[in-house]
C-alpha cells in the first residue's frame, strides 16, 4: 500500500527557545514520493513559553498541517508520545524530539526501506553509518550500548541503538500496542512489544546526531537508565503486555 501521509509526533517540554527551529526544519523537508506531513505536537505541561511559541508558529504557518495537544499536568515524554501516537492519521509515523539533536532531513533515509516495500519499522541508529555525530559523553555511549545489548538479548534483535529517538512505525501496528511507560521507559517497552508482532520487519539505518549537554537542555539522567533496565526485564524478559 502506498504511503500518502507521514505523521510526525513531537513531544515538547520546555522547548520554547528552540521548537520553531525544529518546526522550520520539518517544514523544509520534501518527503520522497511527495508524501504529505502531519505534525502532531504534544506539550507535556511546559513551564516556559512553549505553548505560546507553538501557537505563534501555527498562526504564522497556516499552510502546515499542525495539530496541537496540551497535557493539563506533566506526565513525562512517554505519556506525550502515547497521546501523539493515538492522534496520528498517517499510514506511518515517526518520533521527532523538539530539540535540535536529530535532523528531519533524514526522514527520507528512514522512509526508504518502507517505500521500497521491505520494512514495517525502521530505527535510526546513532552508532552506524558515516553521518555527523557530536562527541559528548563516554559513559552515556557505554550506557546506551549496554541497554541495547540487554534489550537485544530478550527481543532476539540485532539493533545497534535501541534508545534512539528516530523510530518509524506502521501506525496501525503501534496503535494496536498497549503502551504503559510514561517517561523514558518508552524506548525499551515499545522495542520489546513491537518485536513480538508476528512477521514484523524491522530495519535500521544510520543517522546523524547533534547531541546536547545538560547545560543546553538535555533531560535524561542516570535514574532513567535504571528505569530502562527495569523496563527491559519487565517487557523483554518477562514479556509483560
Amino acid at each position: 500500500m502506498p504511503i500518502t501521509k507521514l505523521s510526525i509526533v513531537i513531544p515538547a517540554y520546555n522547548e520554547g527557545r528552540t521548537i520553531h527551529f525544529i518546526l522550520n526544519k520539518v517544514k523544509s523537508v520534501t518527503l520522497r514520493n511527495n508524501i504529505a506531513k502531519e505534525i502532531i505536537i504534544v506539550n507535556d505541561r511546559s513551564t516556559d513559553n512553549t505553548e505560546e511559541a507553538i501557537k505563534n508558529y501555527m498562526d504564522a504557518n497556516t499552510d502546515m498541517d499542525i495539530k496541537y495537544y496540551a497535557h493539563e499536568v506533566n506526565k513525562g515524554k512517554g505519556a506525550a508520545l502515547h497521546t501523539g501516537i493515538s492522534k496520528a492519521t498517517g499510514e506511518y509515523l515517526i518520533i521527532q524530539d523538539a530539540d535540535l539533536e536529530y535532523d528531519p532531513e533524514e526522514f527520507n533515509d528512514l522512509l526508504k526501506p518502507v517505500v521500497d516495500g521491505f520494512a514495517d519499522v525502521v530505527f535510526g541508529s546513532r552508532f552506524m553509518g558515516g553521518n555527523a555525530h557530536r562527541i559528548l559523553f563516554f559513559w552515556h555511549t557505554i550506557g546506551n550500548k549496554f541497554l541495547t545489548t540487554l534489550s537485544n538479548m530478550f527481543t532476539n534483535l540485532n539493533l545497534t541503538d535501541m534508545e534512539t529517538c528516530y523510530k518509524l512505525f506502521d501506525t496501525k501496528m503501534i496503535q494496536a500496542l498497549t503502551l504503559r511507560e510514561n517517561r523514558f521507559g518508552f524506548e525499551p517497552e515499545v522495542t520489546a512489544k513491537i518485536s513480538r508482532v508476528p512477521k514484523i520487519r524491522i530495519y535500521e539505518v544510520g543517522i546523524s546526531y547533534y547531541g546536547r549537554t545538560y547545560e543546553e537542555g538535555k533531560k535524561i539522567g542516570w535514574k532513567d537508565g535504571f528505569r530502562a533496565i527495569y523496563c527491559i526485564l519487565k517487557y523483554g524478559m518477562l514479556g509483560v503486555k
